[in-house]
């Protein structure tokens, strides 16, 4: 039994690695993507693997099912669920146009729904005391503030703003460039807070820690390289603890108040996808869903009628 459940592994093994190499090199996915499909991919091996399947061409709609199953059952989430379903899909897909699978049975799976949970937002007021009550006394300050009037004033996700170099930034044109999921490029525009913001920090806040190893990197470190994503987090978390009566938001919830904040402001929905690098539309939606639930708290909070209201 041993043996064959080494058999089975490297062959299943053998599949999936290949699946990586593809992933890699004709999708272009990001690595936190490839991590977490062929972690799906490794679990469903070792499954497969306990019920003495031999080849990736026993990777029927039944096993398939029953993996799944398995996984509801021990708890997983539903977001872990759908992540897991599409890994799963896409592997099919790849073993069947391979001519490993003589019929594709992830075809054949359900898409378990995801929750879609509204994310926590600052209000505009919030937003407004926590930039403009910030400490900036020296190098890091001036950084702390670039940092947060750029992820608020842009709405980029924390890795695309780590990885800013200066010559992204015209201000002439108001505007930064930035290089997105896959690859993708996009301009957004920048307002002139933010602008003034980063202009400081240039001009009295980056010198002071530049090394000959900061490279084009926009924001540094306090050694001098480029800044981390776990460190503009860090910064986010603290800054915001400064200020009171503001709810604790990470860098993704200040990209969230943007979009929600340029949805109330009247922008339409195709800018905001844009402008937030999202692939689909449909991501984009989620914030008209914040917009209406903050509205609905303001009736409730002040129509005569309003706790009546839905």
């Amino acid at each position: 039994m041993l043996a064959q459940r080494d058999a089975v592994t490297n062959a299943l093994e053998d599949a999936v690695s290949d699946f990586g190499r593809h992933l890699r090199a004709e999708r272009d996915v990001s690595p936190h993507t490839l991590r977490a499909y062929l972690g799906d991919l490794k679990d469903l091996i070792g499954y497969a693997a306990d019920i003495g399947v031999t080849e990736p061409a026993g990777l029927d709609v039944s096993l398939l099912r029953a993996w799944l199953a398995r996984q509801h059952a021990l708890g997983r989430s539903r977001a872990t669920l759908a992540r897991r379903t599409a890994a799963v899909r896409a592997f099919t897909r790849h073993l069947h146009r391979g001519g490993q699978l003589s019929d594709d049975p992830g075809l054949l799976l359900g898409t378990p729904k995801r929750q879609r949970d509204l994310p926590d937002v600052l209000t505009r007021d919030e937003a407004a005391r926590l930039l403009d009550t910030m400490d900036t006394q020296g190098p890091l300050g001036l950084r702390d503030l670039a940092v947060l009037e750029m992820l608020y004033a842009t709405g980029v996700r924390v890795s695309e703003l780590c990885g800013f170099d200066i010559d992204d930034l015209d201000t002439g044109r108001g505007t930064v460039r930035v290089l997105g999921k896959g690859g993708r490029e996009r301009t957004v525009p920048v307002g002139e807070p933010a602008a003034r913001a980063v202009q400081d920090w240039l001009r009295a806040g980056r010198p002071a820690l530049a090394t000959d190893g900061s490279g084009p990197a926009l924001f540094l470190g306090a050694r001098g390289g480029r800044l981390h994503p776990t460190t503009a987090r860090r910064i986010v978390h603290a800054r915001i603890s400064e200020v009171g009566e503001v709810p604790d938001l990470s860098p993704h919830g200040l990209r969230h108040s943007a979009a929600t904040h340029l949805l109330e402001g009247g922008a339409d929905l195709r800018s905001v996808q844009e402008i937030l690098g999202h692939a689909s539309l449909q991501t984009t939606q989620l914030y008209t869903h914040v917009s209406a639930e903050r509205l609905k708290q303001v009736h409730r909070q002040a129509h005569p009628r309003g706790a009546q209201s839905d």
